[in-house]
């Protein structure tokens, strides 16, 4: 009987610590200014998040210079967009309204 309760408790402990993992995944912020990124050079992990966070008073976006854009980081004034990276490479960001760069490295 009391082989069972531990069974059952560890058994418990594993399902907890499963769900808690993606809470542990990577977040990192860029601040999209007036005119610039900040920090305009950033190195992750596969998987790891990257939030763009609009401060100012400008009309700003992020877009790919190539490849598919960021739809849901379009022109806005305030806010922020989330892309988790998932796939290693450089991807090379701009803001086509002012022309402003930034590079995410992902390995």
């Amino acid at each position: 009987m009391k082989r069972v309760i531990v069974l059952l408790l560890a058994a418990s402990l594993a399902v907890v610590a499963l769900q808690a993992l993606p809470s542990f995944a990577a977040t990192r912020s860029v601040t999209v200014g007036d005119n610039f990124f900040r920090p305009t050079t950033l190195t992750v992990s596969k998987g790891t998040t990257v939030k763009w966070v609009w401060r100012g008073s400008s009309v700003h976006n992020v877009t790919r210079s190539r490849g598919p854009a960021f739809a849901k980081c379009s022109n806005r004034t305030s806010g922020s967009c989330s892309r988790t990276l998932r796939r290693a490479g450089t991807y090379r960001l701009l803001c086509t309204i002012h022309g402003f760069r930034m590079k995410v490295v992902v390995r």
